[in-house]
């Protein structure tokens, strides 16, 4: 299998973060000019803490796809390189980006706390999943 078949749900996940970080601004500038916040604290979280929640959520998303995914990056970059792309990993890997595309939907809109851990352990137990299938063929 072609290497490029798990570097596209690298790309789409990037291309993801872009979409929140393109969501995040559109809600995150409206909202800071509709809210008083010091000049002190722009730009610092006791600032930000000032802006409504569904504002803060979705920036609070936006983080969290820095977080976990660099994990899922380098885990499907490390099998892309090492030549051992296989329709699992693919199919894991494609997992992982729809799991985290529901937890960033569930997150910035109803923020569902049990639910959106539920959905984040299940992104933990597909990204453990590709870290110890690799893990036997490299070790």
């Amino acid at each position: 299998m072609e290497a490029s078949a798990i570097l596209q749900p690298v790309v789409a996940l990037g291309l993801w973060t872009a979409v929140m970080m393109i969501w995040m601004y559109a809600t995150r500038i409206p909202a800071i000019g509709n809210t008083t916040i010091p000049d002190d604290q722009m730009g610092h979280p006791a600032g930000m803490q000032l802006l409504p929640s569904e504002v803060r959520r979705i920036a609070d998303n936006y983080n969290h796809l820095f977080e976990q995914p660099t994990l899922f990056y380098a885990i499907a970059i490390t099998i892309a390189v090492a030549g051992h792309v296989d329709a699992w990993a693919v199919n894991l890997a494609w997992a992982f980006v729809a799991i985290r595309v529901v937890h960033s939907l569930v997150q910035s809109t109803a923020n569902v706390v049990l639910l959106r851990f539920g959905i984040f352990m299940v992104s933990w137990l597909v990204l453990i999943a590709m870290m110890v299938r690799e893990a036997l063929v490299i070790f």
